[in-house]
């Protein structure tokens, strides 16, 4: 596949460079926050050879092409970056800041407060899943050899030298949560990213760490502190930043031109820390553990519904991209309790799809939709659910219908017998292992579950028929329908 031509097509339908505020991509997506959405062809984006489909979400442009999104990206950077040379930035950016202002005045009358935190949400994560996902896949690795070594041979290895320093490794991201997501948060608020580091290292800090965990009352310039442990946490550092993106602004403003690389930082710092420890981080531990009980409230009342919930409209929230928002519900139960059930029951879901996938496959009579169908159903065993969403299931409707049912029941069996994982991590055949300390039961229904669903989905796909795509139909109308 040309990349290149492809990133110069899609660049071209999308109002070109100037047009663009931002790009970013995750797993599968080009994700791009546009200043004129009415600049958007759509109708040629999705003709592009190679796009799997092309959705609005979250006020951003989602082009779904798949596992080799990294390298268009990468093309279209270089193209954006040549393209920025050659034309006149300064009108550029004045066009930009001129729409920006339009565009934010038409956003505030129609007060799109949710699509707005759900957009910062996406770009401050998106960064960190490949980190969690590394971290994760490390953790069970050590889980299973941990668990052998001690059934086999009566051997503890958790106090050998390299365990510790693997499990070092798997831990990091988790404890020093507060100083990487201060870094992705300052690059989606415009703030300094070196700063906001800087607050999320205080929380983080051996001696505050201490200070917290004393049995006196804390306090600072006389006011006692909320006690909290920062050091695996999401919320206060979002806040934070958010706010000192407003900080920095003004102070920029009123420091005079001389003092300001020196006194700019010197007083967000003495801003920042107090406001962080005395205000911003109580209330975001508060919010996050608002969030936490509602969804741990869904659990006590009844853990299958809540399996069945997660595991049948997991990949439905992922077409809208409103998968983004629990997501931190896994990453806080991680860091606070060492273990999650979220993406347990969301494994259901990714091997729904899968299955789905492969009923498509053993179905249909078109050559071209097996292939696509086939290597859909591959991908999605290894947690990459678009290409079998919308190259297959969602264009044929009742594969999807089909994924939804079967991951619902694989959900609900798991959350009927307690799976749940030890760490943050994709969902799919290599993470099976983070599932497996969690008791023979626990274990158990984990597998039942995710074989449930995808064999399920598979026979259901097969049984419950679909209406196949006509031979003569060319491939590129199967590749982007959705």
């Amino acid at each position: 596949m040309n990349f290149n031509k492809m990133a110069k097509e899609i660049l071209d339908n999308v109002g070109n460079v100037k047009n663009i505020k931002e790009v970013i991509h995750c797993y599968t997506r080009l994700r791009f926050t546009l200043i004129d959405k009415n600049k958007i062809n759509k109708e040629n984006l999705q003709k592009i050879e190679g796009v799997l489909t092309v959705q609005e979400s979250m006020d951003q442009l989602q082009i779904v092409i798949g596992s080799t999104v990294d390298k268009v990206h990468k093309e279209l950077v270089v193209l954006m970056e040549n393209e920025k040379k050659s034309s006149d930035i300064k009108a550029s950016k004045n066009e930009k800041e001129a729409s920006k202002e339009k565009e934010d005045t038409s956003r505030n009358k129609i007060g799109d407060l949710f699509n707005k935190v759900l957009s910062a949400m996406s770009k401050i994560f998106a960064p960190v899943v490949p980190a969690l996902a590394g971290s994760g896949m490390i953790k069970g690795i050590l889980a299973v050899l941990s668990m052998y070594y001690m059934n086999k041979h009566g051997i503890d290895i958790k106090t050998n030298d390299t365990y510790i320093i693997f499990s070092a490794a798997s831990d990091a991201v988790f404890y020093f949560f507060p100083i990487i997501l201060a870094y992705t948060a300052a690059k989606v608020f415009k703030a300094s990213e070196i700063i906001s580091m800087v607050i999320g290292a205080t929380l983080c800090y051996p001696a505050i760490v201490a200070l917290m965990g004393e049995e006196r009352v804390i306090s600072l310039f006389g006011i006692a502190v909320t006690k909290a442990s920062y050091t695996s946490s999401v919320i206060p550092i979002i806040i934070a930043v958010w706010v000192l993106s407003y900080v920095e602004k003004f102070l920029n403003k009123v420091v005079p031109e001389v003092i300001k690389t020196i006194m700019v930082p010197t007083f967000i710092l003495l801003i920042m820390v107090p406001a962080t420890l005395l205000l911003f981080g109580p209330i975001g531990i508060y919010i996050g553990n608002g969030v936490n009980f509602a969804y741990h409230q869904l659990m006590s009342f009844s853990p299958i519904l809540c399996g069945a919930f997660i595991g049948g409209l997991w990949c439905v929230l992922v077409i809208f991209g409103a998968h983004k928002a629990i997501i931190p519900i896994a990453i806080n139960d991680v860091a606070v309790t060492g273990r999650q059930n979220l993406l347990a029951f969301a494994g259901a879901a990714n091997f729904s799809q899968a299955g789905a996938a492969l009923g498509v496959f053993l179905k249909s009579k078109n050559q071209f939709l097996k292939t696509v169908a086939l290597s859909g159903s591959i991908t999605a065993l290894f947690g990459i659910t678009e290409p079998a969403i919308y190259g297959v299931n969602l264009r044929l409707k009742k594969p999807m219908i089909c994924a939804v049912i079967c991951g619902a029941i694989g959900g609900g069996i798991m959350g009927y017998g307690g799976a749940y994982g030890i760490a943050f991590a994709n969902q799919g055949l290599l993470t099976i292992p983070v599932y497996a300390q969690a008791g023979v039961m626990g274990f158990a229904s984990y597998l039942i579950g995710i074989s449930i669903a995808f064999f399920g989905s598979a026979v259901l796909t097969y049984i419950v028929g679909f209406e196949d795509i006509k031979e003569e139909e060319s491939h590129l109308e199967v590749e982007v329908s959705a």
